[in-house]
């Protein structure tokens, strides 16, 4: 099976902290795969290694095969950042077409009005700046241009941030329809509830290793819940950890 993403023994050091080391990692095309761990575990690190916004001090990671670094490699992916921030004096409108023309694409706007549906964002928000929205609408415009962009790869880095549930319950919705497309998303969430409901598989990095990496029914083991296993499998049971980006 073609792999969307591939990480082989990457590994990352700021000075002579290491952030993360001999991580191996591969994302099937096709599959949702969600990534765990502790504050300040290097999640976003990792990621934004992959889209080479910082560089990577060994290893490889490909994409569709390529290497990340290779020209032309990310244009089939999307990413939505863990602290998305659009320039406030843009309108929601206006936001979402400078996205669009920046990958070439252009979208009907019967497309957009879906897509705002699917996810709970009034039509009106579209007219007004970007600075008038709350941290939710922020994130369902950030969302809303991620999903319009058609693309195969969807890399979102705590997508559910700011949402309250009933939008959470409407994205999960649509990423299980881009899901039974086709699509292949590798996200990153404070919540391994996300994980055990919308995940194929999934990836426990902490302390700069990958603890675990399979499907989420065998990351409980023994057991009851996905949380209780989680401080087991980081020797933390006796204390209280939130899983964050």
């Amino acid at each position: 099976m073609e792999m969307a993403v591939r990480f082989e023994g990457a590994g990352k050091r700021f000075g002579r902290s290491s952030v993360f080391g001999d991580v191996c990692l591969e994302v099937k095309a096709g599959s949702f795969f969600g990534l765990a761990g502790v504050n300040g575990a290097g999640k976003t690190t990792l990621i934004k290694c992959m889209l080479d916004f910082c560089s990577l001090d060994e290893g490889r990671v490909e994409i569709f095969g390529k290497s990340h670094l290779a020209r032309g490699a990310r244009s089939g992916l999307s990413y939505l950042p863990e602290r998305f921030n659009p320039p406030y004096y843009l309108k929601g409108g206006d936001f979402l077409d400078y996205a669009l023309k920046l990958q070439g694409k252009s979208v009907a706007r019967e497309a957009v009005h879906s897509v705002l549906e699917e996810i709970d964002l009034a039509q009106d928000a579209l007219s007004r700046p970007v600075r008038m929205y709350s941290k939710g609408m922020t994130q369902k415009l950030g969302l809303s241009a991620c999903f319009l962009s058609g693309k195969d790869l969807l890399v979102l880095d705590e997508p559910m941030s700011g949402l309250d549930p009933k939008a959470r319950a409407l994205v999960k919705r649509k990423l299980r329809r881009l899901h039974e497309a086709g699509k292949t998303l590798l996200f990153t969430s404070h919540s391994l509830e996300d994980m055990g409901d919308l995940c194929d598989s999934m990836a426990l990095l902490h302390e700069g290793k990958i603890l675990f990496s399979g499907a989420p029914r065998e990351f409980c083991g023994d057991s009851s819940d996905m949380e209780t296993a989680f401080l087991e499998r980081i020797g933390g049971a006796s204390c209280i950890s939130t899983i964050s980006g």
